[in-house]
Parts: structure tokens; C-alpha cells; sequence
């Protein structure tokens, strides 16, 4: 059995590789796209359950999406399949895998949850990941209270310590109730960044429900610049089709603080699935404010 040391350093020789890798060129011979398009797989999950991964991610990838957040890991697999079969597929289709969202509720069990997310980290390596994500967690919108803050915030902390010796970091994203329900007239939001190591937690703002919520995506990463390192992109429908997002000055900002990661999310739809996250893409690669 492989001790902690072996482990940690075999997955920072995977994450090195994953990393660095350059974009590859797409099934048929074009090169890859020059900007920086993600996506989370959240936003095709009825076509996936339909149709199945493989050839939605040929889809993603014809749309021109480089790099995938996924949304549906499940003891040690991605949408059913082993970590490196699944990492060779989105590879060779010219995109990377980057992010991934998965979640396990705080128990009575501390060790047993710990194990846990020491099995998935095992995946998420195998998997190319940089990032884990935590995509919600209880307690934290209407009755919220200072004590389960703080106790997510241990949790998440003991996450982010497992996962930084593996170069993979842990991170949170909000809905909107983390703005919405407050504390002695702090948001939840405000409290969970307060209540979580710095060196070992990440926050994704998720700006439409950060907006939703009535916050400020914007003000949020000007104050919190070395904890805001992810972003999801979204709108009330397709990326762009509302405008109820003014996405400029998030991207703006988004630059100016290092973020280098982002996906777009699309949860409500005008058209089909496929049509939406079309686009969404077509409009952030036409955006001359996305690089």
C-alpha cells in the first residue's frame, strides 16, 4: 500500500502534466481555440443522462470550450468512467479537465468524511483536476447560524490541507442565499470567507447568484482578491441573452486579480440545452473584453 509521501508525490508528477499540458489540437486537425472558454457540464446534464458523455463532449468541444468543470463524480468515477480513461477522451477532443464538483456533507463521522475526500482526491489526480469544489453546503441559508458556519468552516479547512499536499485546491461555490441570509448583519458569504484558512480555501463566485443575491460579484473580488480565484459565469439564460449581467467589468476585474479559471453555466433554457451553451460560447468569443 502506497504511504502518504509516495502518493503525494506521484500525484504532483500527474498534476505537472496536467497542468502544463499545452492545448492539443482538436479530432479534426484544427487548432485549438486561442481564448480560454470553460464549461460546466452541469449545464448539458439532461443531453449527458440522454445521450451519454462521449459524445457530448464532442459537441463541447466542436463549440470551441477548452477546459470542463464536471459535475458528476461517484465513488472514484466521471460520469462512469474511470479517472484516466475519462481524462484521455476530453484530451484528445483538444479541451482539459480543470474542475470538478462533488460534495459530502459534514458528519458525525469526521474520520469517515475525511477518508472520503481522501479517496476522491485520489481520482480527481488521476483526473488531471486543479480544482474541487464544493458546489453547496447545508445550514447555510434561512436559519443559518454562526456555530454551523464555523463548523463548515473547520470542515472545509481539514479539506483544503488534504488536497494542498497534492497541488489540488479546495474551494466553495455560493448560491444565493450565502447573501441573502445574514448574521448580526454579516452575510454568510462574508462569515465563511472570514471562518476558512486562507492558505487552504477557495472561493468560486458563481456572479449571477452572487448578483441574485444581492451582492456585488465585482466589489466581492476587489475585497477579496487572494480568495476569489474561480469564477462561473452565468446569466438568467443563455450567457449574454438577458443582460441582466453586465459581464465586462466582472471579466475586467476577474483579470486584474489573477482569476485564470472560469466556466460557463447555463441552468435555464430559451432553446435546447445544446443551443444555449452554443450561445454562450459564441458570445464570450466574440466579447473583445475575453482574452
Amino acid at each position: 500500500m502506497q504511504n502518504r509521501r509516495d502518493f503525494i508525490k506521484k500525484a504532483s508528477m500527474l498534476m505537472a502534466g496536467g497542468v502544463m499540458m499545452p492545448r492539443l489540437l482538436s479530432s479534426c486537425g484544427e487548432a485549438a481555440p486561442a481564448k480560454y472558454i470553460g464549461l460546466q457540464l452541469y449545464s448539458l446534464r439532461d443531453d449527458i443522462q440522454e445521450k451519454g458523455i462521449r459524445p457530448i463532449l464532442e459537441i463541447v468541444a466542436k463549440m470551441g470550450y477548452t477546459d470542463l468543470e464536471t459535475a458528476n463524480y461517484n465513488a472514484g468515477q466521471f460520469y462512469g468512467l474511470a479517472p484516466a480513461e475519462f481524462r484521455k477522451i476530453v484530451e484528445d477532443l483538444g479541451m482539459r479537465l480543470s474542475s470538478s464538483h462533488l460534495s459530502r456533507t459534514l458528519s458525525d463521522n469526521r474520520d469517515a468524511d475525511m477518508a472520503w475526500w481522501q479517496t476522491a482526491l485520489e481520482a480527481h489526480v488521476a483526473a488531471g483536476m486543479k480544482y474541487m469544489i464544493m458546489p453547496m453546503a447545508p445550514l447555510m441559508g434561512e436559519g443559518a447560524t454562526l456555530d454551523n458556519v464555523k463548523r463548515y468552516g473547520d470542515y472545509f479547512s481539514q479539506i483544503g490541507l488534504i488536497t494542498l499536499g497534492a497541488s489540488v485546491k479546495f474551494g466553495y461555490h455560493n448560491h444565493n442565499f450565502e447573501f441573502t441570509e445574514k448574521i448580526d448583519g454579516v452575510p454568510v458569504y462574508d462569515l465563511l470567507l472570514e471562518n476558512t484558512s486562507p492558505d487552504h480555501v477557495l472561493f468560486e463566485n458563481d456572479v449571477y447568484w452572487c448578483q441574485k443575491g444581492g451582492g456585488d460579484p465585482v466589489a466581492y473580488m476587489k475585497k477579496y482578491p487572494n480568495r476569489i480565484k474561480v469564477l462561473h459565469i452565468k446569466d438568467e439564460e443563455a450567457i449574454g441573452a438577458s443582460g441582466y449581467m453586465n459581464f465586462k467589468p466582472i471579466f475586467d476585474t476577474a483579470y486584474e486579480i489573477g482569476v485564470k479559471d472560469w466556466y460557463v453555466e447555463v441552468e435555464r433554457y430559451i432553446g435546447t440545452p445544446e443551443q444555449d451553451v452554443k450561445q454562450s460560447a459564441d458570445f464570450l468569443k466574440a466579447a473583445d473584453y475575453v482574452k
